[in-house]
């Protein structure tokens, strides 16, 4: 084992042995092979290229070297193409902090079963009139960059839950193809995450067509990796178990506190009100903050829709019959 596997645990270090074909005898040379590639891209600013940040590229791209160096290239294109999303990049920005401080996104303290970081989305409390979509797209760009930190992450990745509950149309109006566009971008094709699903639960009518819109961005292997559950929780629990969910979505564990992850970059500086006060965070300067859920403060009650939870089956009042479960996508 190297020093760039230190911490992880055995069980870890052989899932990325099997899963991702990560050598520790040769893990240097694989690294050096994706920075010699660098000087073939004259045209973008690699601002970061130790080991430790080109590692977690070849762990998203199973060590292949020539993806993960596209990858490493595309992550900082893409920073350059949108220089307006990544000005002020911190916690602290005003639009990013409204936006963590209403749950966007949730980070779930316990993992799967897999050892994979849950993300919540309550779609219904996108206030448009508070926040913009870009601002939310941020807040969970920004969120990844402190959480992908954990080597435990890189190896297990994340599973993405989106709840649609009370989503209205007037709201999915404002999800146009060129920002839907914007944000597959920045997360299927740019960011070294491994995603192991993303689960649509309580989905709409128009939640499928805007999945018509956004399908010509998608790789194959990221629309396998959709679920779309309907009402039907007992599909989702088949892929998710109960123990590790909040009771909104049938799950043994008490109710999201949407302050939770919040608190967690925030620390101090976190408030419940529409005005906030200055801290220095970072992202690129905070390693592991999510070890921080241990430590935070009373939780805060969220806003979201009325929904019930009966029988492992999540009704509404807006939405009948359940659906049958369809795989469509995962980003990986």
């Amino acid at each position: 084992m190297t020093h760039l596997q230190a911490g992880l645990s055995p069980e870890t270090i052989e899932k990325a042995r099997l899963e991702l074909n990560e050598n520790p005898d040769i893990l240097h040379q694989d690294i050096q092979q994706v920075r010699d590639m660098i000087i073939t891209r004259p045209d973008i600013g690699f601002l970061r290229t130790d080991d430790a940040f080109i590692l977690r590229f070849l762990r998203a791209r199973k060590f292949h070297q020539t993806e993960a160096f596209r990858l490493l290239a595309q992550y900082f294109q893409y920073r350059q193409l949108n220089l307006d999303m990544f000005k002020n990049f911190k916690a602290d920005d005003p639009g990013i902090k409204r936006a963590l401080t209403d749950g966007f996104p949730g980070v779930l303290e316990n993992r799967d079963h897999c050892g994979r970081k849950i993300l919540l989305l309550f779609a219904a409390n996108w206030d448009q009139s508070r926040n913009s979509f870009i601002d939310i797209l941020r807040a969970i760009l920004l969120s990844l960059e402190v959480l992908i930190e954990d080597q435990e992450l890189q190896i297990n990745g994340f599973i993405l839950i989106i709840d649609w509950s009370n989503f209205s149309f007037k709201q999915a109006s404002k999800l146009t193809p060129s920002i839907l566009k914007l944000a597959i971008e920045g997360l299927q094709d740019s960011f070294p995450a491994r995603f192991g699903g993303v689960h649509f639960v309580n989905q709409p009518w128009y939640i499928h067509a805007l999945y018509t819109l956004i399908k010509p961005f998608l790789k194959d292997k990221t629309r396998k990796r959709i679920f779309l559950h309907g009402n039907n929780l007992n599909s989702l629990h088949q892929l998710i178990h109960p123990e590790c969910l909040p009771s909104e979505f049938g799950g043994t564990l008490p109710p999201y506190d949407m302050g939770t992850w919040a608190r967690t970059l925030l620390g101090p500086d976190y408030s419940d009100e529409n005005e906030y006060t200055h801290t220095s965070y970072n992202a690129m300067q905070v390693k592991h903050a999510s070890s921080n859920l241990e430590r935070e403060a009373s939780p805060k009650p969220m806003k979201r829709s009325q929904s019930v939870v009966e029988a492992g089956t999540l009704k509404h009042e807006d939405q009948g019959e359940s659906e049958n479960t369809q795989p469509l996508l995962a980003l990986d």
